[in-house]
C-alpha cells in the first residue's frame, strides 16, 4: 500500500489517463492549484528522479512519468495563471549549435518542470548568440547546455563565453554523454550533472547558492 497521494502515485507511475480526475478531485476538495503543484506534483517528479539515480529505473519511465505531470499541468495553468502564481525561478535550457540530439535535453527540461521551475527550451542546434539573447530577454537563474558529441563540445566552451559577455548573472549547468565534471570547470560553467536526476539536484544546489549570496 503506498503512503503517497493518489495524484502524486500516478505521476510516480506514468499514469497519465488517470491524472485530470485526480485533479478535479483535488480542485473539488478545495486545494488551490498551486499546492496541487507544490504537494502533489514535485514530489512525484523527486521520487522519479530518486528512483532514476538507483537505477531502479530508467529513461523510458522517467519520460513516462514527466509525461503524466506535463498532463496535470495543462489542466493547472489556467488556474495558476489567474492566480498569479509563477514558477520561483527560471530556466533556459537547449542543444549547443551542431547538435541535434534531443532526448537528454527534453528530460532535464521534464525533470526542472516537476521541480516547478518555468523552463525556455530553446530547442537543438542552438547558436551561442541565440543563447545569449536568450538570457537578456527572460533573465533567467539557470541556463542547461546539452551536447552529446564530442565534436560539439567546444561550442559549449563559446557559449558559456557569450552568456558570460552578456552580463546577466546566471548559473550554467551543462550536461551530456562526453562531458565532465573536468571540462565543466574548465570552460567555466557552473555545474555538471550526468543524468537528468542530477540536474535537477544540482540546479537546486547552485539557485539556492545563488539565493543566499
Amino acid at each position: 500500500m503506498s503512503d503517497h497521494h493518489p495524484l502524486t502515485e500516478a505521476i510516480i507511475r506514468g499514469r497519465r489517463k488517470d491524472v485530470p480526475t485526480l485533479v478535479s478531485q483535488c480542485l473539488e476538495a478545495g486545494e488551490s492549484a498551486q499546492s496541487i503543484v507544490e504537494h502533489r506534483l514535485v514530489p512525484g517528479m523527486a521520487v522519479v528522479g530518486e528512483r532514476f539515480k538507483k537505477n531502479e529505473i530508467f529513461v523510458p519511465e522517467m519520460l513516462i512519468a514527466a509525461r503524466a505531470m506535463k498532463e496535470a499541468l495543462k489542466i493547472l495553468e489556467p488556474d495558476l495563471v489567474a492566480a498569479g502564481v509563477k514558477p520561483e525561478f527560471t530556466a533556459v535550457i537547449g542543444t549547443v549549435e551542431g547538435d541535434l540530439h534531443d532526448i537528454g535535453k527534453n528530460l532535464v527540461a521534464m525533470m526542472w518542470k516537476g521541480a516547478n521551475m518555468e523552463v525556455i527550451d530553446l530547442g537543438v542546434n542552438v547558436s551561442p548568440a541565440k543563447f545569449a539573447a536568450a538570457v537578456q530577454e527572460h533573465r533567467p537563474n539557470l541556463v542547461g547546455l546539452s551536447a552529446l558529441l564530442t565534436t560539439t563540445m567546444p561550442a559549449m566552451r563559446d557559449t558559456v563565453q557569450a552568456i558570460r559577455d552578456a552580463g546577466v548573472p546566471v548559473k550554467i549547468v551543462i550536461g551530456g554523454a562526453p562531458v565532465t565534471h573536468t571540462f565543466a570547470e574548465e570552460i567555466g560553467a557552473d555545474g555538471y550533472a550526468p543524468d537528468a536526476a542530477s540536474a535537477v539536484d544540482c540546479a537546486l544546489a547552485l539557485l539556492k547558492q545563488g539565493a543566499s549570496s
